[in-house]
């Protein structure tokens, strides 16, 4: 029973993950951009559901309807003015422009809210579960975190092997210079990939801080476990990124039941030995967003 608790515990954790890191992976896989910012985009999106949602007097648990497109728009405005002049240079400065961008996020967060915790109020949902066995307790809020992943990677997926613009979005992530050729607008292409990423970690912001507290400086420890989750799926894979971040959930449950000091610990093991057996990812494929 306690093996199928941290099981169950680690699925919920790498719910987030996933959801975490699916932006991630399709920024890289179409854009070919590793985005530095990625985890700091989410802990804004947290904040602007707590600035906004008094305001407009909109529940919390709501504030995604707000917040998701007005971070969609701001993904296709950066990536049209700020992030498309790097990657016409070369992709090492494209790091340097998202971790430009990362530290001022960071920076103008510590001067507009101080260090000091905020969250996402939900009210007593925060503190509700379910108890399907008496060691076993299965947050409903992880619960409906893990079914949004599940649901997001899905639409996705769907969106990009059924929809025109999705197609695109593949052909153009299998070879620029031919869909090029063939008329496609590429620069059009990458400003909707990054709308869809941008939302995606707005939707993670949010669900971040209605699990837990966040800080203007939390966005960096997330950004490593949402590599980590992108690696051990394997790049440009949507399904492998839900995978890769159950697995590593569960690693960490895992290593924290041994002693809480080796949890994170435990993920970096896995992470290493993904690397080491399968560069590629446990679903890593040639083409991108398989």
């Amino acid at each position: 029973m306690i093996w199928l608790n941290i099981v169950i515990q680690g699925a919920l954790v790498g719910g987030f993950y996933a959801l975490f890191a699916c932006g991630l992976s399709l920024m890289f896989g179409v854009l070919k951009v590793i985005n530095l910012a990625h985890g700091d985009m989410a802990v804004v999106a947290g904040y602007v559901a707590v600035f906004l949602s008094p305001r407009l007097h909109i529940p919390g648990l709501w504030s995604f309807l707000v917040v998701v497109p007005l971070f969609a728009l701001l993904g296709y405005v950066v990536q049209r003015t700020v992030i498309q002049k790097s990657i016409d240079r070369d992709p090492f400065t494209t790091l340097l422009v998202t971790f430009g961008l990362s530290v001022v996020i960071e920076n103008l967060l510590l001067e507009m809210y101080s260090a000091n915790g905020q969250s996402i109020n939900i009210g007593s949902l925060i503190g509700e579960s379910w108890h399907p066995a008496s060691i076993i307790y299965i947050s409903y809020v992880s619960l409906a975190v893990l079914a949004a992943a599940v649901l997001v990677l899905l639409a996705l997926q769907l969106f990009l092997s059924k929809s025109g613009i999705g197609r695109l979005i593949r052909a153009v992530a299998d070879d620029q210079e031919a869909a090029q050729l063939s008329g496609a607008n590429y620069r059009h292409v990458f400003g909707i990939a990054a709308a869809i990423a941008f939302a995606t970690v707005a939707l993670a912001g949010i669900a971040y801080g209605m699990m837990t507290q966040f800080a203007p400086t939390s966005g960096g420890v997330n950004l490593l476990f949402a590599f980590e989750v992108v690696v051990i799926g394997g790049i440009g894979s949507l399904w492998g990124t839900l995978v890769g971040g159950i697995a590593l959930g569960i690693a960490q449950q895992f290593g924290a039941h041994i002693n809480l000091s080796y949890q994170i610990l435990a993920g970096n093991i896995l992470f290493l030995a993904v690397l080491a057996v399968r560069p590629q990812g446990l679903f890593g494929r040639r083409s991108s967003l398989a």
